[in-house]
């Protein structure tokens, strides 16, 4: 039988940490079980078997990490000869007919549509794994809660609901909301850090805070970005006067239709789909010795969750409509949140929407996502006296700042897309063109 070994279960991963057991050493295993939830740098991953045996060893234990293509498992005949790998580093060799490259012959990472994750398993309650992690930093016992998600399913918001109502649950840990620009879902636990002999009061009060994985990932890759990527910023000030009435007729009429209703920030996602599609010299990413152009418009847009950051991408933006985006950047958020989204839809992007508009904060820079070129930056709609007919009249700006890696995007490039973009912005009904 192949040993579980640890799978690449997104483009920027190099370890895996392993959240929790699903399966006990002596459990039979059926081939479809998932087996283990595994911590990436960009999400909590079930990782299924692929074949059917006993699950004779567990060689890294939950919270642990292992490099990619490291064994973490052992699936036997129930005997109990099956071999522990003698080299762990090395990962075993694919069987012929494995599922896809990059995953191990033994089990497939898969992330069940929300249908199918709603279903039990074991008799154990159903719920998110965001979600049984929290309970088990909580001490909430999971079939004590009633479940809000499809089908009944206990998301995060329940576990926080429960525990705030029930004496004696722990409470979420102050200061353990990621840095700006990390990702990954969940609270992280805390350790008090002792104070030196003689210390002051304030000085115990200090706690050392524990990145995730993903944490650790995203910052060590937005450090590269800043290091590595000569970031250059264009700002441009965008009246959105009449893109905001038209939002307002276009739901309307959305509404009226049973469709569902379109944000500023939808409206911005394709009109940026659209100008990258003029502009195909921002679609690129740096390489070396050459540069990749990208031949499909893939957005990311970015979304907030408690630990910081994820990015779920739009896939072909530029040809789809609006109400798509709207209805796609909805349904994603929403699981970005209760850490239900897959690694595949958070890879592939060539530009990212940073918007913090709802913040109300008017202008700010953005990293670069790397391996990507630009990333734009939103900011709220402020009303502004401008001229206009010979009057000043009152109308609401909103300033749009572009970070341009200089490597690929020269200063006029990044200028003429941005310029196009607040065209569009401006005149609202081209963006539906």
């Amino acid at each position: 039988m192949p040993d579980i070994t640890m799978p690449r279960l997104s483009d920027t991963m190099e370890e895996g940490v392993i959240s929790t057991w699903r399966k006990k050493v002596g459990d039979t295993i059926a081939a479809g079980d998932v087996l283990v939830e595994i911590e990436t740098d960009k999400a909590i991953m079930e990782l299924e078997a692929y074949d059917d045996g006993v699950l004779e060893r567990v060689l890294v234990g939950e919270g642990e990490s292992a490099p990619i293509g490291t064994p973490i498992g052992v699936i036997g005949d129930g005997s109990g000869t099956a071999a522990t790998p003698s080299e762990p580093a090395v990962a075993a060799a694919p069987a012929p007919d494995a599922p896809e490259a990059g995953v191990p012959a033994g089990a497939r990472p898969v992330e069940p549509a929300p249908e199918l994750s709603a279903l039990p398993r074991d008799g154990r309650p159903l719920a998110s794994p965001l979600a049984r992690r929290l309970a088990r930093e909580r001490g909430v016992d999971l079939r004590n809660v009633r479940g809000t998600g499809p089908h009944g399913r206990i998301i995060r918001a329940d576990i926080i609901a429960f525990a705030e109502a029930t004496p004696g649950t722990a409470a979420e840990t102050p200061g353990a909301q990621a840095p700006s620009g990390a990702a990954g879902p969940g609270p992280v636990e805390v350790a008090p850090v002792p104070a030196p002999a003689g210390g002051s009061e304030a000085e115990q009060d200090v706690v050392e805070v524990p990145l995730s994985t993903m944490q650790r990932v995203a910052a060590a890759r937005l450090t590269r970005s800043m290091q590595e990527a000569p970031h250059f910023f264009l700002t441009s000030a965008v009246d959105v006067t009449d893109l905001i009435e038209f939002r307002t007729t276009l739901n309307a009429t959305l509404t009226a239709a049973g469709g569902p209703k379109v944000s500023l920030n939808d409206l911005v996602v394709k009109a940026v789909a659209t100008a990258v599609r003029a502009h195909p010299e921002v679609n690129v990413s740096f390489a070396g010795d050459f540069l990749r152009r990208h031949l499909r418009v893939n957005v990311g847009v970015a979304v907030a969750v408690p630990a910081g950051l994820l990015v779920p991408v739009v896939r072909d933006a530029d040809r789809k409509s609006v109400s798509e985006i709207a209805a796609e950047t909805r349904e994603k958020s929403v699981r970005a949140r209760d850490g239900g989204l897959r690694a595949d839809e958070m890879s592939g992007g060539t530009i990212t929407v940073s918007n913090l508009g709802m913040y109300g904060i008017e202008q700010f820079t953005a990293v670069i996502n790397p391996p990507e070129a630009v990333i734009l930056a939103v900011g709220a709609a402020a009303e502004e006296i401008r001229p206009r007919g010979g009057e000043a009249v009152v109308r609401s700006i909103l300033r749009l700042t572009l970070s341009c890696d200089h490597r690929v995007v020269d200063g006029a490039t990044g200028a003429l897309f941005l310029q196009t973009l607040v065209a569009l912005l401006e005149n609202p009904l081209r963006i539906l063109a």
